[in-house]
Order: C-alpha cells, then structure tokens, then sequence
C-alpha cells in the first residue's frame, strides 16, 4: 500500500464541506439535548403522576432503543403521517432528543446534589418559586454538571457519522462519497479519523478551561 499526498489534498475541500456539517448538527444538537433535557428534568419533578409517568416513559424508551432506529424512524416513518423535514433537521432533533434523555438523568443529579439549606434559605426569604429556580437552584445544579454535559457533547460528535444513513454528508459521509468516486479509501477515511481526534481534543480542553472557570 501507498500514500498518496494528492488524494489527501484533493480530499480536503470536501473535507471541509463535511466539517461544517458535523459541527453544525454538533452545536445544534447539543443545543436541542440540553434544553430539552432541563424541560424533562424539571417534569419529572412535578408533583403529578399524570405529567411524571408519561415524561418517564418517553424518555425511557428513548434511551432505550438505538439511535439509528430512531433517525430511521424519524426520517422513513413520519414523512408517510405527514409529517416531513430536511435530513439535517431530522439528524439534529434526532441526536439532541436521544442525547437529552441522558442529560435530564445529569440536571436531576445536579439539582438533587444542591444542599437542602439552600431551598431552606430561598423560602426563609419567600422567593417565588420561579425566582427559586432561577437564581439559586440551577445556577447551583448547572455548574456542578459542566464536566458530565460535556462529556455528552463528544459522544454526540462521535455519533454525527450515523447521520450518512439518512442521506446528510457529514464529514465520514464527505469520506465514503470521494472514496467510492475515486476509488482511495485509506487517505480520506485516514485523515477523518485525525478529525475526529482533533476536534474531540480540542472539546477537551476547552471544557476543562470551563471547568476551572465555573471552580472560581
């Protein structure tokens, strides 16, 4: 076997177009997970079984089936009940709903690890329970779950490549199309393989950076 620099240099255009893509469904869905995660965290504690059991259920049996099922689903399946949008938008609401499924487990052992004297303190005071949440409890929770909510954003980023079984031409997708075309698998699988390394590295360290932040 040979490397061939110029396969290397012909594939970084597209490699770049594919870059962009994974980074996109990477904040979006990040997005997507953690706001939706803190919305289930926050159900599940309401003091209803008629809102609990329902948000426990769903969020069980999202977590529970795989996520290519679910893009499949998603992508195949709610078309047929008219329901339809573009790959990418099914990718990012697929990836940020399975992944806020785990990160409402995250906020609910954030809030749970605030100390009881400080929901004590915000009665004494007669906060409003919204006031509450936002001033005292969350800022709290948020800070303590920084270094568990990053870790999901790498694992999201290592999932973007499932994205290719719907059609969207993320960076491994970039890869598979040049490859087939010209017919060079090592180099272009190669050097998305140094990506994926890089851009998880680099997410590394900017959440230790955040997390010494948050510690001051």
């Amino acid at each position: 076997m040979k490397w061939d620099w110029s396969a290397v240099s012909d594939f970084m255009p597209h490699l770049w177009d594919g870059l962009l893509v994974t980074l996109q469904i990477l904040a979006l869905g990040s997005l997507v997970s953690f706001v939706l995660g803190l919305v289930w965290a926050l159900l599940m504690r309401v003091p209803s079984r008629f809102v609990t059991w329902p948000v426990g259920a769903v969020t069980e049996f999202v977590r529970n089936t795989p996520l290519l099922v679910q893009l499949f689903f998603l992508f195949y399946v709610l078309p047929e009940w008219g329901v339809t949008a573009s790959a990418l938008t099914t990718g990012v609401l697929a990836i940020g709903l399975h992944y806020s499924t785990y990160t409402m487990q995250v906020y609910r052992a954030g809030i749970e690890a605030v100390p009881v004297g400080q929901w004590e303190a915000a009665t004494a005071l007669n906060l409003p329970v919204g006031r509450t949440w936002t001033a005292v409890i969350l800022p709290q929770a948020i800070r303590r779950v920084v270094p568990a909510l990053g870790n999901y954003v790498i694992s999201m980023l290592k999932d973007t490549p499932l994205l290719m079984a719907i059609t969207v031409l993320e960076m491994l997708g970039e890869a598979r199309l040049f490859s087939q075309q010209n017919f060079q698998f090592t180099e272009p699988l190669t050097v998305i393989g140094v990506a994926f390394i890089v851009i998880s590295y680099l997410a590394s360290l900017a959440l230790r950076a955040l997390e010494r932040r948050l510690a001051h």
